[in-house]
């Protein structure tokens, strides 16, 4: 079994802010990327999403399409109509050879305004459950057949935030569905990332890095803070400098093989993406030591 590394561009530029890193080009977050050590990269808002164009920009550093972001709207459409309006996504994914697909429900979310707390976020009824695990369930068998699997983004804000909320969506979603283990969204929603590791390993096919600055995340919970208010607080950073027990976390994945890519969403500004970026990928090389290809 063998592990990648890989980083996510909101490290450099915030997607749902982007005003954060604007300045930043897209040739210096992947030149950064592949300076520290990184062999693939996530997609963001400054890539290209035409396959010459994205190889184009690729090829010079080296690196790969490790996979991108989808927001879905499945709770407003049934899975032909999503998986239609996913196409030119997939098949971009497909022509990297990309074999997962970072995929997050977003009806209703409250990520990306930062005027409305994280307490507005939508919650599901016992029938919207099932409906949304039946949907989701159609939709990654198409992804599969398409050779790309469907791994879920469970994120602050949005319908699958808590614990509760993940296992709610596995029970009602069937084993196409797989999990995308984001450790700095598990604790930020209360969730203890090794238990889920451990609970879930099975269905763990993607895992984003990221640590968690326990007095901000405190912070943003007791006093109701919008999402993007904690991120610009500081609530995420690289692994080992906040508080998520990473060794205990790929302790409890001993099969995993994929990507484990590092992410931080942070202002870059305050926070240097090359001094942050290479602090986490040395964090991550060292408790992945003899697992990395």
């Amino acid at each position: 079994m063998s592990i990648r590394l890989g980083a996510n561009p909101i490290i450099w530029s915030n997607d749902d802010l982007r005003e954060l890193g604007a300045d930043t080009s897209l040739e210096t977050c992947l030149a950064q990327a592949r300076q520290i050590g990184f062999t693939g990269m996530e997609l963001g808002h400054k890539f290209p999403r035409e396959p010459a164009a994205l190889a184009a920009a690729l090829r010079p550093f080296g690196l790969a399409c490790v996979s991108g972001w989808y927001s879905a709207h499945l709770l407003q459409q049934y899975a032909r109509a999503e998986f239609a309006a996913l196409g030119p996504h997939l098949e971009l994914l497909k022509a990297f050879g990309s074999e997962v697909l970072v995929f997050a429900e977003v009806s209703g979310a409250v990520h990306g305004d930062r005027a409305r707390p994280l307490s507005q976020r939508p919650t599901l009824t016992a029938p919207q459950w099932r409906e949304l695990g039946a949907r989701m369930t159609e939709l990654a068998t198409l992804t599969a057949a398409q050779g790309v699997r469907l791994a879920y983004h469970h994120h602050m804000g949005t319908v699958v935030q808590s614990e509760a909320d993940i296992e709610a969506l596995l029970a009602a979603a069937g084993p196409a569905v797989s999990l995308l283990l984001d450790t700095g969204h598990a604790h930020f929603a209360g969730a203890d990332p090794v238990t889920l590791a451990q609970r879930h390993a099975a269905r763990i096919v993607h895992v984003h890095a990221k640590d968690v600055r326990r007095a901000v995340c405190e912070q943003a919970l007791h006093e109701d803070w919008s999402f993007l208010q904690a991120v610009l607080a500081g609530v995420f950073t690289v692994p080992g400098d906040g508080c998520v027990d990473f060794a205990r976390v790929f302790a409890a994945l001993p099969r995993y093989s994929g990507w484990v890519v590092l992410e931080a969403e942070q202002d870059p500004k305050r926070a240097d993406p090359m001094i942050y970026a290479s602090r986490g990928y040395a964090t991550l090389r060292q408790l992945l030591a003899g697992r990395l290809s």
